[in-house]
């Protein structure tokens, strides 16, 4: 069988680390790139290579930035007693698409996970702990996944916080908007009865 180029091999390889690619998929988009988008190809090696040099953390909520204070950090009509706590920037976008929250964020990059080695040094811990206690934040919204990892994230950081007496808050689960109960899982409708609030 006849060997591939190395720098084909290469670029597949690379197209592997995008979630959800595997090696066929990979092999077809760097066929692809190659012989039908050769200009899309240098364009995205472009932007990747420039996103790499130029974006970092927010020294202050630890999202994604170009510069030192995000955006969201920057601005003053922002309510800097409300923190909210995310596990990835996708997940803080997703929340300020709702156009319903004022507040600050605090963007974790991650959620602790034992099983993959994964403790609190790895979710920026310790900076958050140093945010939620620089004494202008009155409220800690939690607001990681309802996974089992996202759970035991949010009781772990709420069980410190609440030893050093912040208030926090857990976001709400249950039917979603639209939904009708006989398409919902059990275990949703479960716990949107023991969230019910008065009517």
């Amino acid at each position: 069988m006849k060997k591939r180029p190395g720098s084909l091999e290469a670029l597949t390889d690379a197209l592997r680390c995008l979630p959800g690619v595997g090696p066929k998929s990979a092999q077809r988009m760097a066929y692809h790139l190659l012989q039908h988008d050769r200009e899309g190809a240098d364009t995205l090696g472009h932007a990747i290579l420039h996103a790499l040099q130029q974006i970092h953390h927010c020294s202050s909520c630890n999202t994604y930035t170009e510069t030192g204070l995000c955006e969201t950090c920057s601005d003053p009509e922002r309510d800097a007693s409300l923190l909210c706590v995310v596990e990835t920037p996708a997940d803080q976008m997703m929340i300020e698409q709702t156009l319903m929250y004022k507040g600050l964020y605090f963007v974790l990059m991650g959620r602790l996970s034992p099983l993959d080695g994964i403790g609190p040094r790895d979710i920026f811990f310790d900076k958050l702990m140093q945010r939620a206690s620089d004494g202008k934040v009155r409220e800690v919204v939690l607001a990681t996944n309802f996974t089992s990892e996202g759970e035991a994230t949010a009781h772990y950081i709420s069980e410190t916080l609440k030893a050093r007496n912040i208030a926090v808050t857990r976001i709400a689960r249950g039917v979603p908007a639209g939904g009708e109960l006989e398409y919902v899982d059990p275990g949703t409708i479960a716990r949107a009865l023991l969230d019910r609030r008065p009517a």
